[in-house]
């Protein structure tokens, strides 16, 4: 590949990823997810609070520090803004995006082609767009697994033994900052199972066995840096949730999340759109397989994890983001021995294009409705035409070198997730932004009123608001009753229908929200 070619490569790749961040700057943060996170890492800015996180008072027991940590890092240098929580993960992404480059180059050197289409391969699939630019730490961890296995590869690759491992003890402690000991799930395999993927290049398993224990080692040493006093200051509660209940419980009796065993092989078509309706790629991996270690350790990280996350209790997709770098490579590898195109090589992704458009188009109005309320569906019709008219214009091309149309795929692909995303964010914008709140219930602290939730709070209005102080949480029914006991308070309580709001209180305020409506309850 020239460098010309590959500064191509590189800005068109800038430009798609950028237009996802515009997509996610436009929307506000989500609940219960992204809210939740920022809200964790104000509580702990404003306790000055730096080992043990805290969601409304309380110890977070559900994720280690790194992400809020970099949240500080923005803040202290750039003041508190929502904006800098939300680079974190498409910066995370571009590191991806380039370390995936770097893995394509050290399992296939003779093969530079598969450096250029694995990246757009990667930020086009359809679960990893959208996480590109969620503030979650999904995309942060992708980035780690992936430093890890460019460790590995390069210690095998290059015989760097010190280096590679090195870069793999590096990979290890993100991922376990980033998330935990879930994290080895993405790496272990490929580092302890070496002597079967490998075919060619084979090291003395000795140093090789060493090498991984010592970067495990590493790792652990600094995992147990943080944990250890965490635990010490955050209690034996505390300290028993993030050694173990955490991780026991997502494996054996999820807490939340729980699905079948199936539920991500239901989902991979999906998740792995619009690659998997490809047939170009299907027919080139298969053929490979037998001697080409690059494959074999691709297949078996991404078989490996698949199997641990189904047997596991909770299951969400983007427990499985950190494998789409691999899958983006048996895509491109596969691709680059493939047979020559026919005239409607790529109709299939075109037509699932088209499909989900014209689908988004028919089906606007009843959408608008489940997912805002809205009587105008003008968005929603606007973002699946222009997703069609991407498919339609990729239909058009006549197909030519693997390279040339993977871009294109990505292209079409990436203008019309941005345009349904816009679609969808229009529509859930009122109902999921939670700012107006937020501000009154700010106004409410300043006052001095106490302030209850009902049903539960997941710091959605923590950090839009800028709060100091915890909100109390009960349940519905106990509504009358706080009130009576705090004649000065407002209760928030998120209700269905007007018969779900308790006789005697006023309503200060409502709006919808979720899916339903929020009240801002006073006494009567």
């Amino acid at each position: 590949m020239s460098r010309s070619s590959a500064g191509r490569d590189a800005a068109g790749l800038a430009a798609l990823l950028l237009l996802l961040l515009a997509v996610g700057l436009a929307r506000p943060l989500l609940p219960i997810d992204e809210t939740r996170y920022a809200a964790v890492a104000w509580e702990m800015w404003t306790r000055h609070q730096w080992l043990v996180p805290h969601l409304n008072g309380e110890p977070y027991t559900q994720k280690p520090p790194l992400l809020f940590w970099l949240m500080h890092a923005g803040w202290a240098a750039f003041g508190v803004h929502e904006w800098w929580p939300r680079l974190i993960s498409p910066l995370f992404a571009a590191g991806t995006l380039a370390a995936t480059v770097g893995l394509a180059r050290g399992l296939w050197p003779q093969r530079p082609s598969v450096a250029c289409m694995a990246p757009f391969v990667l930020l086009a699939s359809s679960l990893y767009a959208y996480f590109a630019s969620a503030l979650m730490f999904d995309a942060m961890l992708s980035f780690f697994v992936s430093l890890g296995l460019l460790g590995i590869v390069r210690a095998w690759r290059r015989a760097d033994l010190r280096g590679g491992f090195v870069m793999l003890a590096l990979g290890l402690i993100g991922a376990l900052y980033s998330k935990g000991p879930v994290a080895l799930v993405h790496l272990l395999p490929a580092a302890l199972l070496a002597p079967w993927w490998m075919r060619e290049l084979r090291p003395s398993w000795r140093p090789w066995m060493l090498g991984v224990a010592a970067a495990l080692g590493v790792g652990a040493v600094a995992i147990l840096a943080w944990a250890v006093p965490a635990a010490m200051a955050g209690g034996s509660a505390y300290g028993r949730a993030i050694f173990w209940g955490q991780t026991a419980g997502r494996l054996s009796e999820s807490f939340a999340h729980a699905a079948p065993w199936y539920a991500y092989l239901v989902a991979l078509p999906g998740l792995l759109a619009p690659w998997l309706v490809w047939p170009r790629w299907w027919r080139g991996w298969i053929a490979a397989l037998k001697d080409d270690s690059g494959l074999r350790l691709v297949l078996l990280v991404m078989a490996i994890s698949l199997l641990v996350f189904s047997a596991a209790s909770g299951k969400r997709w983007h427990y499985l983001l950190p494998e789409f770098p691999l899958f983006a490579l048996l895509v491109a590898r596969a691709l680059d021995g493939a047979p020559p195109p026919r005239r409607w090589s790529h109709a299939l992704p075109a037509i699932t294009l088209i499909g989900v458009g014209a689908t988004a188009v028919a089906a606007a109005p009843r959408l608008a409705a489940r997912l805002g309320g809205l009587q105008d569906a003008s968005a929603l019709i606007a973002g699946g035409a222009v997703a069609a008219l991407a498919g339609a214009v990729l239909l058009a091309l006549r197909p030519g070198d693997a390279a040339r149309d993977v871009r294109r795929i990505a292209t079409a692909t990436l203008v019309g997730v941005a345009a349904l995303m816009v679609a969808v964010q229009v529509a859930m914008r009122e109902p999921y932004d939670m700012h107006a709140v937020a501000e009154r219930i700010a106004g409410f602290e300043r006052e001095g009123r106490p302030v209850a939730v009902a049903g539960g709070y997941h710091g959605q209005w923590s950090f839009s608001g800028r709060l100091h102080a915890p909100l109390e949480e009960i349940e519905p029914e106990q509504a009358a009753e706080w009130l009576a006991r705090h004649p000065a308070g407002r209760v928030l309580l998120p209700y269905r229908g007007a018969r779900d709001l308790p006789d005697g209180l006023q309503v200060l305020y409502s709006r919808r929200y979720r899916g339903q409506s929020i009240a801002i309850l006073a006494p009567g």
